[in-house]
């Protein structure tokens, strides 16, 4: 059963075209259409937003990013963090179950000897190892969640290592979606301050998976010379 959601889920996204959708060109496009039906529909906007992330989400369907991006476009970034936040847990969270049935064998197949690269960590210390994961993406999000589902981390620890962990970047993706909206509605500029902000943020973001990786081969190296 589990698999059968799954597969009828990717498969309906796709029928749907819904990857055609999660991009920015896409957001330029139907910029007038999304905020005039988040005027007149704030509650029903912002919960068809949070539906459609648990599902993308829990189906390990590409574009969560481009998806958070847009709720700072629609909704401002307090309240695009807030709902990307809310989709993002639950839908890990659907999916960490969903491993922990029968189809996890399944998943650990799709998933690969990479999977196994993090059973130490999660053996050694379940919470702080997620926390880390999910703070600095070393992998893909997907199979950070099936690594936790496969080496047994209690729930309870799961959801709030994952809820924290994510919070800097999805405020970095929200962030720039309010600056990429305000760059598009105004007749100024095309590079805001926000835009310009968030373009920075972004930078950093990105830098912090390559630093921790030069970190960690100039570890290596030193105990290798020490050894």
């Amino acid at each position: 059963m589990p698999l059968a959601a799954v597969a009828v889920g990717l498969i309906s996204l796709y029928l749907l075209d819904l990857h055609h959708y999660l991009s920015v060109q896409a957001l330029h496009q139907y910029r007038e259409r999304l905020g005039g039906f988040v005027d007149a529909n704030a509650a029903l906007a912002a919960g068809a937003y949070a539906l459609v992330y648990i599902a993308v989400v829990a189906l390990s369907f590409p574009g969560a990013s481009v998806l958070t991006v847009a709720g700072g476009f629609m909704f401002g970034w307090l309240a695009g963090t807030a709902l990307a936040l809310i989709g993002a847990t639950i839908g890990a969270t659907l999916i960490f179950l969903i491993a922990r049935t029968s189809l996890g064998d399944f998943l650990t197949a799709r998933a690969g000897p990479r999977v196994q690269r993090l059973r130490a960590g999660f053996h050694e210390d379940a919470f702080l190892y997620l926390l880390f994961l999910r703070l600095v993406p070393l992998f893909p999000f997907w199979l950070v969640n099936l690594a936790a589902a496969l080496f047994e981390m209690p729930l309870l620890s799961y959801v709030a290592a994952t809820a924290i962990g994510i919070i800097p970047g999805t405020f970095v993706l929200s962030y720039f979606g309010e600056g990429l909206g305000s760059a598009l509605d105004g007749d100024g500029p095309v590079l805001t301050t926000e835009l310009f902000i968030a373009f920075t943020l972004l930078g950093a973001l990105a830098l912090v998976p390559v630093l921790v990786r030069r970190w960690r081969r100039a570890r290596q190296g030193g105990e290798g010379a020490l050894g």
